[in-house]
């Protein structure tokens, strides 16, 4: 097998993950950083609480973590779920970060005078702050998608067959110059699939900026 194809065996996993732990931070993430701007004391602060212990700790930790350290029964995460789990949490507190900066960032004014109008409390949220806040984290999550799929290679100290485990299997069955060829193609497929990720958060930033100074 020649070292490009080594590596694209590795890419539907590589996706997977990235875009699956994606999912899983985007919905985890709302209830998260509501709770981290909430009034309510208590709530912010074990918010607080999760969001600086997943974020403090290295992500490589959580996956060795929920592969080797947790079973309940016969219960045992295998790579791939774990690595999902795994880079999903982490995906939470850091998208929840980035929620309740866009949340803050609303104008004040804004909500006042929704509120001097008589709108509801849920209508001014859902059609006044959320519409705004989403249009002011847009780079930032699309930032956070183009580290999280470089993340994604860590998975592979855990065994999971990603595009970084494909080339360094390759590379162990060719211990000469050849096998330095597989990282280059990795590093190239990351450069090609962030690409667009990266084009795509330039492009809402300076949309977003535009927006403001209108």
């Amino acid at each position: 097998m020649d070292p490009f194809s080594a590596v694209l065996n590795g890419l539907p996993l590589t996706l997977g993950l990235t875009f699956g732990a994606f999912a899983i931070g985007i919905l985890g993430a709302v209830p998260l950083a509501l709770g981290l701007a909430s009034p309510v004391l208590p709530v912010q602060l074990a918010c607080r609480l999760f969001v600086d212990l997943v974020r403090g700790v290295p992500i490589i930790v959580w996956l060795f973590l929920l592969k080797f350290g947790i079973q309940v029964g016969t219960f045992k995460f295998n790579p791939v779920s774990a690595a999902m789990v795994g880079l999903g949490v982490v995906s939470i507190a850091y998208l929840a970060e980035i929620y309740r900066g866009g949340l803050q960032a609303v104008p004040k004014g804004q909500l006042e005078a929704a509120h001097a109008l008589g709108v509801p409390r849920a209508s001014t949220f859902f059609g006044v702050v959320v519409p705004q806040a989403f249009r002011i984290v847009s780079p930032s999550i699309a930032t956070y998608l183009v580290g999280l799929l470089k993340d994604s290679s860590i998975a592979s100290t855990i065994i999971v067959a990603e595009m970084v485990f494909q080339a360094q299997s390759f590379a162990r069955q060719h211990p000469t110059v050849e096998g330095i060829l597989p990282y280059i193609i990795v590093g190239l497929l990351y450069i090609v699939l962030s690409l667009p990720v990266a084009y795509l958060s330039r492009t809402l930033d300076s949309r977003m900026r535009k927006a403001i100074h209108v």
